[in-house]
């Protein structure tokens, strides 16, 4: 079997950031209809990944903040947390580039460094899992990353190596 892009991505320099991880097209056109983006919270394998409660915490605040987004709402395809527990993939529509998500980023993760009340949809009938959840870690991965990386945002932080 082919390795499917992100498992062909060296991760032993892997960096925290926002990278193109994928780009979908048309069968039809040969046009991108969507571009997949790697959020990478953690280096792999050299720090410690993301605890699931958090994990799971960022992933509804952030596909909430995401989806409610007045700019946004109807681009995004999907968020959610990668296996790995390292960061998320974030799909929009459109054929974008690393630089073209860095200010609606800045936006997700401030919002959900500053966020206050209780998680959306963690309640039995929303999630399937909804006491695995952790505020405080997870605006704490949120302002970590925003600060160290969003911030100032360098090249290296934007384009696999």
């Amino acid at each position: 079997m082919e390795k499917i892009e992100s498992f062909k991505v060296n991760h032993e320099f892997l960096q925290r950031g926002l990278y193109v991880s994928r780009k979908d097209y048309d069968n039809d056109t040969n046009k991108v209809i969507a571009t997949t983006f790697d959020i990478r919270l953690k280096e792999p394998n050299r720090e410690p990944v993301i605890n699931t409660a958090e994990l799971h915490t960022i992933e509804h605040l952030g596909a909430t903040f995401l989806r409610n987004h007045d700019k946004y709402k109807r681009e995004i395809i999907y968020f959610g947390p990668m296996g790995c527990r390292t960061g998320f993939y974030v799909i929009f529509k459109g054929d974008l580039t690393s630089k073209d998500i860095i200010d609606i980023m800045k936006e997700m993760f401030k919002f959900i460094a500053e966020y206050e009340g209780e998680v959306p949809g963690a309640d039995s009938k929303s999630c399937g899992n909804y006491l695995d959840q952790n505020l405080a870690m997870a605006k704490y991965e949120a302002n970590k990353f925003y600060k160290e990386i969003l911030e100032n945002i360098k090249e290296s932080n934007l384009v696999y190596l």
